[in-house]
């Protein structure tokens, strides 16, 4: 999705593009927070989250650092797949990794089993629900959906199948080089996809009749 043209527009249009971007923004803050709310469960995280957990031990950069990196080379592989990103392309890199640095700053892990599950699972919800608030405001797709998407229409590969390719390679490097796989990890995989699938029905229904 390219930049809204309603950038441009005459003022009375512009209230719509404020709320779209005050909306885009909360998304993406609180997508950031879910994460390291995740990260705080200790019990495993998803796969983009497993690499700039090995990267950040490896390097010793901060995770939310690695993370904005992380999305920032991702954008580069766009090119050649011919991908446009949005304004909340730019955000996502610059927003996520930051407000998960904060969060994480400011917290530390829970000692019980039972809190740690709690957390995984809030994490989760409030993720699924950041997704739909963030997509609901139609100002790009990240750069991790973006890669995908973009190997989808440029190769014709499958989106399952380029999902899988991509966040795959993503857990297998981010694991080889110490990132946390675990249980919660499994439990990401198998319910991230349901979770944000109710949020945006509740969240964000245009987008379910776009597609």
């Amino acid at each position: 999705m390219t930049l809204d043209p309603a950038l441009g527009a005459p003022s009375a249009r512009r209230p719509g593009l404020l709320l779209r971007s005050g909306r885009l923004v909360v998304g993406l803050l609180l997508y950031g927070a879910s994460i390291a709310v995740i990260l705080r469960a200790q019990l495993g995280v998803g796969p983009w989250d497993v690499l700039a957990q090995g990267l950040a031990r490896v390097t010793g950069v901060p995770f939310g650092l690695v993370t904005n990196g992380i999305g920032a080379l991702l954008l580069l592989l766009w090119i050649p797949l011919r991908q446009r990103p949005g304004v909340g392309t730019l955000l996502n890199v610059l927003l996520v990794g930051t407000a998960a640095q904060a969060v994480l700053d400011l917290t530390t892990p829970p000692d019980g089993l039972l809190l740690r599950i709690g957390l995984l699972v809030g994490g989760m919800v409030l993720l699924a629900v950041a997704t739909a608030v963030y997509v609901g405001a139609e100002l790009g797709a990240g750069p991790r959906d973006g890669l995908m998407l973009g190997l989808h229409r440029r190769l014709g590969w499958p989106v399952w199948v380029a999902r899988g390719v991509v966040e795959g390679s993503a857990l297998l490097a981010g694991w080889l080089l110490g990132g946390n796989v675990g249980i919660g990890t499994v439990v990401f995989a198998l319910g991230i996809g349901p979770l944000c699938g109710v949020a945006i029905r509740l969240l964000a229904p245009s987008q379910l009749r776009a597609h």
